[in-house]
């Protein structure tokens, strides 16, 4: 009689003791000498056998079923099958009589209904034992989650710590991670620049290779770095130390949907794609940079011109010269600046209103800690209802995510009302701040890089048509911009009479600035 001989080892082995194939093939090896058998092939495998797919296993059923051999030599019935339908093909063919033997040196086998009654047994053994290992797996990864730990390899500025089975900061990795952080943060900077800085600072892939933007883009919009898990679908708190702060996260942020915006092909880094669409079409503005040459003066000139891609359909719209479009986007920022005298106005009501807003500030906790009590209640019920089978996963996933957005919203407000009190005070601060540095901004000695900064901060759109440029102005500045008049020596102060007369549209401007209402200006009605 003929053998092949069988050997393998999952990649993924939790059980140590497993022999590695070539222990499994010497002692098969000695086996076949100690009783004399004929082996015709040594068969080796890699490969998890919890799914049936496995190329060797199957080829040497094909062997078997040809008639190449009639018997199998292996460490362990386990080497063989540990799900149902590989172990099923095995009694198949020892059923049709096209395996005669199987041999093992740890387990007894007997071609007899008994014999192959207890090889069923075993095989049954073997799946039992992978389906229990992958449950307690789950439950271990699940219990890690409830404690806030990751279960999975620690993302970049964090290391795994093997034996407290925690994450923690790794002090090199970490630092370059916040610096990365920073300059995105600051502006200026694209995702290919960070990845120059990563790899300048020895973070690359496994081969040594620059970070690919994906990954780039991954580890600047990842929660993880202000304490919030994602996992197979689902949000966790976790509880490892921080270095990023949640206000540096924040800036980035928004840094990243100001980068997304621009233009992917903008190999000559023009400042203004991304910025505008066709007030004709609504299609995209493109930018061409064009050369000519003056022989007997300047020499060779670039000349940067914008105009609708045309892709929408026809328009008749033409283009713009960069420095025409600059002139007007100064304008746009001059006329969306804050009067000093309107600022100081300004920062004497919020003095008076945070005064308010301290006094009503436990009132609003208690208000704020009770709607938070009330979300984790409904978390706890979602989740019995979900152990108790009366939704399925998907909802459950979906439906506690969005309470989990929802409790780290309250949980962020809670913490700014305590630092801060009111959660509207600060970003009208920023406002007023932003609205200040309009006028500085729209000065001739700023970059064209800082302009469109600027007018990306005062403005949620642009329209060009008929070469002019129509701003969807953001809540506040449409107001300041609508009661914007020239003055001769300024060129953004208003009268005294409308300065007051804007002063006491208080209530509204600060409701807007503050994201209470939403009121804009029609980009076309000014």
């Amino acid at each position: 009689m003929k053998y092949i001989v069988y050997s393998r080892k999952s990649t993924d082995e939790k059980d140590r003791q497993i022999l590695s194939i070539e222990a499994q093939i010497a002692e098969l090896k000695e086996l076949a000498t100690r009783e004399n058998l004929e082996i015709v092939e040594y068969i080796e495998e890699s490969k998890t056998a919890k799914v049936p797919g496995r190329e060797q296993f199957d080829k040497v059923l094909a062997k078997i079923g040809k008639g190449e051999a009639q018997g199998i030599i292996s460490w362990h019935p386990d080497r063989l099958a540990r799900n149902s339908i590989d172990g099923g093909k095995i009694i198949y063919l020892l059923d049709t009589g096209k395996l005669l033997d199987l041999k093992f040196p740890t387990f007894w086998f007997d071609n007899t209904p008994q014999g192959k009654f207890m090889l069923s047994i075993a095989f049954g053994q073997s799946k039992y034992y992978i389906d229990n290992l992958s449950e307690n797996v789950k439950r271990g990864l699940r219990q890690k989650l409830r404690n806030g730990v990751y279960p999975g390899k620690a993302p970049w500025g964090y290391s795994n710590n093997e034996k407290l089975g925690s994450i923690e900061i790794d002090p090199i990795e970490s630092k370059v991670i916040k610096k990365a952080f920073e300059l995105f943060a600051n502006g200026g900077k694209t995702f290919t620049d960070i990845c120059r800085f990563l790899e300048g600072n020895e973070l690359t892939d496994k081969n040594g290779r620059p970070l690919k933007l994906d990954r780039v883009k991954s580890i600047l919009s990842n929660k993880f770095y202000i304490g919030i898990m994602y996992y197979s679908g689902e949000f966790y708190e976790g509880k490892h130390k921080l270095f990023i702060t949640k206000e540096l996260f924040n800036k980035v942020q928004k840094q990243y949907k100001l980068t997304e915006r621009a233009r992917p092909n903008n190999k000559h880094n023009l400042p203004y794609l991304g910025l505008m669409r066709c007030g004709e079409c609504l299609a995209s503005i493109t930018g061409e940079v064009k050369s000519k040459f003056y022989k007997s003066t300047r020499g060779k000139v670039e000349y940067t011109y914008y105009r609708c891609t045309k892709k929408l359909g026809k328009c008749s719209q033409k283009y713009i010269q960069e420095p025409e479009l600059e002139i007007q986007l100064k304008d746009i920022l001059k006329r969306a600046s804050l009067p000093q005298k309107w600022a100081a106005k300004w920062q004497e009501w919020l003095d008076r209103d945070e005064i308010i807003e301290n006094q009503l500030k436990e009132e609003n906790l208690l208000s704020k800690e009770q709607h938070l009590k009330s979300l984790d209640q409904k978390l706890n019920l979602l989740l019995d209802s979900y152990l108790d089978n009366v939704i399925d996963a998907e909802i459950y996933k979906t439906k506690k995510n969005q309470l989990f957005e929802e409790k780290l919203q309250m949980q962020e407000d809670i913490a700014r009302i305590k630092s801060d009190g009111s959660s509207w005070l600060e970003p009208m601060r920023n406002f007023i701040e932003d609205a200040l540095s309009c006028s500085k901004i729209a000065r001739a000695k700023n970059t064209s890089e800082e302009i469109a900064f600027f007018a990306k901060t005062v403005g949620s759109d642009y329209f060009l048509e008929d070469r002019r440029i129509l701003p969807d102005l953001k809540k506040g500045f449409d107001i300041i911009f609508s009661e914007f008049v020239p003055h001769a020596n300024s060129a953004n102060l208003a009268s005294d009479s409308q300065s007051e007369r804007v002063m006491g549209i208080e209530p509204t401007l600060f409701h807007l600035a503050s994201g209470r209402f939403t009121t804009k200006l029609h980009p076309r009605g000014f």
